[in-house]
C-alpha cells in the first residue's frame, strides 16, 4: 500500500453524481481521506458568486488546498465541476499524485435530478451553469470514467489507484 497522498478530482456536470461517488470512495478507503465538496467549500472559501473571475479564484484556492492536504499523505477527494480543463490542470500541477475522474452523466438526467433547481434557474437566465450557459470541457484522458455516482466499478478503480 502506498503512503503518499493524492488528489482525486471528480469532474462532471452539476448534479452528475460527483459528491455521491466521492463519498462512496471515502467510505471504502482504508486510509486517511477527506472529501472537499465544492458546494460546502464555496462557503468555507468565501466564494460569493459564479462569475468568471470568482470561479478562477475559487478553483485556484481549492486546487492549492487539495494539494496541501495531499502533501500531508491524505487522499483528497474533490467533488467539483471545474468546467474548464485549465482548472483541473492547475490542480494536477500542484498535487503529489493526481487522479481525474469524469462522472459522465447526460445533461438531461442531471437536470431531472437537480434538487437545487440550478438547471431551471440557468435556463431562465438567472445563473450561468456549466453545461447550460457556460461551456463544460470534459476531460480528454481521464484516469477513470464513471457512469453516475453509483458506479461500483469506477469506485473500485479509484481505490486501486490510490490505495
Amino acid at each position: 500500500m502506498t503512503t503518499s497522498g493524492a488528489v482525486v478530482w471528480f469532474t462532471g456536470l452539476p448534479a452528475s453524481g460527483k459528491s455521491t461517488l466521492a463519498e462512496r470512495v471515502r467510505d471504502q478507503l482504508r486510509r486517511a481521506s477527506v472529501v472537499l465538496d465544492s458546494d460546502a467549500m464555496r462557503d468555507v472559501l468565501e466564494a460569493s458568486s459564479y462569475e468568471a473571475g470568482e470561479r478562477d479564484r475559487f478553483y485556484r484556492v481549492l486546487a492549492n488546498l487539495a494539494a496541501h492536504l495531499a502533501h500531508q499523505r491524505i487522499v483528497v477527494l474533490v467533488a467539483a465541476t471545474a468546467q474548464r480543463r485549465a482548472y483541473r490542470e492547475l490542480a494536477r500541477a500542484h498535487a503529489p499524485r493526481f487522479v481525474e475522474v469524469w462522472v459522465r452523466t447526460p445533461a438531461e438526467l442531471c437536470a431531472q435530478r437537480d434538487v437545487k433547481g440550478l438547471y431551471a434557474r440557468a435556463r431562465a437566465g438567472h445563473i450561468e451553469l456549466p453545461g447550460v450557459a457556460v461551456a463544460y470541457e470534459p476531460p480528454l484522458h481521464p484516469d477513470v470514467v464513471a457512469d453516475g455516482g453509483h458506479d461500483e466499478a469506477a469506485a473500485a478503480a479509484i481505490q486501486a489507484l490510490v490505495g
